[in-house]
């Protein structure tokens, strides 16, 4: 949850994207932000997002350096309104936390409302990217497949078990600085879901509602000194999610809910999420 140094990239400075300019001041949260509802979770959404996914032309990468990881977006219902506070203990983390002073307290309410996917923050115990955002998922073990290893993390993570058929389709691989390639899996969850947050991984999960991704002021794009691609970031209530979790929501909005082919591999991550 650390803050990331660098300067905003202008709309016209942003040759991959083909949308108006997008602000970057306040940042509201709730489901009637910039006029959108929520998008209803039903058969329509779902065949509607296979379709999209059956269509794309998948962006593998191979690459014999980096390890294999998976992660799962689980798509499930939730209630306007169920998550006027946030379960995980900000206060302990956010003293002296610059975003501050934009507004941002780390805080994830005010976000759900019909179709959702779910969101976990990491338990601060971890060894790396600890209390940060992430969807469930993790490494593949040894004769895995991606869609296994994402099956097998949301179990794990989550206490949540839901069969192959429930699998939309994937996604494009997205290569980490970190040394990894993350395949993200789209999963069916056929409704709200019963979650059991594993406390030794997750901290809190959180249903956020697909109509978040698509506010006027997201996404965000910065520059930093540390590499010429932009840093992409996803404000969701009150924090910002950066890649790979953040490139792989954008690419949940683009080719899921729009159908959209942009790529989002070559979206950067920040500085503190190289190690």
């Amino acid at each position: 949850m650390r803050p990331v140094r660098s300067s905003l990239i202008s709309a016209s400075e942003q040759p991959w994207r083909r949308k108006p300019r997008y602000r970057a001041t306040s940042i509201p949260s709730s489901a009637s932000a910039y006029g959108r509802g929520v998008i209803a979770y039903d058969e329509e959404l779902r065949d509607r997002i296979h379709e999209h996914l059956a269509g794309h032309q998948r962006r593998t990468v191979e690459d014999p350096e980096k390890r294999r990881a998976a992660v799962a977006v689980v798509l499930v219902d939730s209630d306007l309104g169920e998550d006027r506070v946030d379960p995980a203990p900000v206060d302990d983390w956010i003293d002296g936390r610059e975003a501050l002073l934009h507004g941002l307290d780390g805080r994830m309410v005010d976000v759900s409302g019909g179709a959702a996917f779910l969101l976990c923050r990491r338990t601060s115990r971890l060894n790396s990217h600890a209390a940060q955002w992430a969807l469930p998922g993790g490494r593949l073990d040894p004769g895995e497949n991606a869609v296994q290893a994402a099956l097998r993390e949301l179990d794990e993570e989550l206490g949540v078990a839901l069969p192959d058929s429930a699998v939309l389709g994937l996604m494009d691989d997205y290569p980490t600085r970190s040394g990894y390639v993350i395949t993200p899996v789209v999963v069916w969850g056929g409704g709200r879901l019963e979650l059991r947050p594993s406390p030794d991984e997750v901290v809190a999960a959180y249903r956020v509602g697909l109509h978040q991704l698509q506010r006027e002021n997201s996404p965000r794009y910065i520059e930093i000194p540390e590499s010429p691609r932009p840093v992409v970031q996803i404000p969701l209530g009150n924090d910002l999610i950066h890649a790979p979790t953040g490139a792989v929501l954008l690419q949940v909005r683009w080719l899921c809910l729009e159908g959209r082919d942009d790529r989002v591999d070559e979206l950067e991550q920040p500085v503190f999420a190289w190690k």
